[in-house]
Parts: structure tokens; C-alpha cells; sequence
């Protein structure tokens, strides 16, 4: 089975993408499953599982959540509750496996939000290896690094833009509930692979990235403005 482990909706503040949407176009791309992991929310993970519980829709929807711990980003999978940002790296990790959910080191190389040279490296249960976004050899860093610590690889496309969604993927060998791909991850029957995003596509996105963090100063500065 195909999922795509890394896709944000709008409940992440960086992504405009609408739930119903993001499952439609994960089912036109041919995918049987995926996990949506927003920036420290499960809402948009929540609200997917349930449309495709009311509407019957043919895909398997992983909980997830994209924690941002000091260290940088890590991918929760299989739990349904927040996992507070600014825990350190380990401590996510404790409370995700107390919850029954999996960790997993996402964009490991990334220049930013990256976890991929703490110590606790070894402790992940699975490393991202293929991320649609990463278009600087970080991949090929983070394959590297899970062969030689032996951690299982996963995939995923990193998707704020519908045109996106399925880039990146992990091939699961696993029976088609939630329970069985999580266990497949852990146990490392996993094959990741995909395309990278198209460069103008990377560049469209770092410049909206750009744009809301001049709307914050922005903000600010007009706040301190009115209160002279």
C-alpha cells in the first residue's frame, strides 16, 4: 500500500489546504492511505479520519502531528491528543510512545527544524528519507543515516499545495487498518520514494513563508506604534 505520511491542511498556520480537498486529491493520486501531520495540532488529522468515516471514502487515514520540540520537527504518528511544542526531542518521543504513538525524524537535514545531528538520533523509530521538498541532497544525508543506525525510512511529500500531494510517499507491506501500518513502520517493512517538488513550486512556498513573517513584524510594529 502507498501512503503519503507528511501533508498539512489549514490547521497548520503555513497551509491554505482544506481537508475534503486534500482527500480527494490523495484518492485521484492513487494512494491508499495518508497521515496529516500539522504544526502542533491533531485537528486536521481528526477531522480527516472523520470524513472518511462518514462518507466512506476509499483511504486509510494515519493520526499524526508535526511537533516542533527545541531540537526541531518530529513527525508523530498514531496518536489522537497534542503533544505540547518546546519539549526537547526526547521528551516528545516518551510521551508519543506512552500515547502508543511512533516517532519519526522529518526532514532530518533541512538547514531548519531539523533533527537530524542531535545525540538522540537512535532513539527515532523511523527517519524520513524522502521528503518531496528537499531538493539539496538532504535525502540522500538522511538515507545515510538510517542504514547506518539501522531505522526504519518512511516518505512523504511535505505538502502545503494540493499539486503536491503524493510526491512523496512510503511503499507499506501491511494489512489496511491503522494498527498494521504503524507496527509495518516500526518494523521497518517500508520502501519510501517519489519525486521531488519542481523548484519554482519550493520557491513559491519560501516566499509565502517570507511574506507572513514580514505580516508578523508588521504586526508588531504597528502594536507598538499605537501604544507610543
Amino acid at each position: 500500500m502507498r501512503f503519503d505520511l507528511h501533508i498539512h491542511s489549514n490547521h497548520s498556520s503555513d497551509s491554505n489546504l482544506k481537508v475534503d480537498d486534500i482527500l480527494k486529491k490523495a484518492i485521484k493520486a492513487g494512494l491508499d492511505g495518508i497521515a496529516i501531520c500539522d504544526h502542533n495540532t491533531v485537528t486536521g488529522s481528526y477531522l480527516a479520519r472523520k470524513r472518511v468515516r462518514d462518507l466512506n471514502l476509499p483511504l486509510i487515514v494515519i493520526p499524526g502531528i508535526e511537533v516542533s520540540t527545541k531540537e526541531g520537527h518530529l513527525l508523530i504518528l498514531g496518536i489522537r491528543e497534542n503533544i505540547p511544542p518546546g519539549l526537547t526531542a526526547g521528551e516528545a518521543i516518551r510521551i508519543a510512545r506512552k500515547k502508543g504513538g511512533l516517532a519519526v525524524a522529518a526532514h532530518p537535514f533541512k538547514k531548519k527544524e531539523s533533527v537530524g545531528n542531535i545525540d538522540g538520533i537512535g532513539d527515532m523509530d523511523a527517519i524520513e528519507t524522502f521528503n518531496s521538498r528537499c531538493i539539496f541532497g538532504e535525502n540522500a544525508k538522511a538515507k545515510e543515516l538510517a542504514r547506518a543506525l539501522h531505522i526504519p525510512e518512511v516518505g512523504g511529500s511535505d505538502s502545503h499545495l494540493l499539486a503536491t500531494i503524493g510526491l512523496g510517499y512510503t511503499d507499506i507491506d501491511a494489512e489496511p487498518d491503522e494498527k498494521s501500518v504503524l507496527s509495518a513502520i516500526r518494523e521497518g517493512r517500508t520502501s519510501p520514494g517519489g519525486k521531488i517538488t519542481p523548484v519554482y513550486i519550493v520557491f513559491i512556498l519560501i516566499l509565502r513563508g517570507a511574506f507572513r513573517e514580514l505580516r508578523k513584524v508588521g504586526k508588531k510594529i504597528g502594536g507598538k506604534i499605537f501604544q507610543i
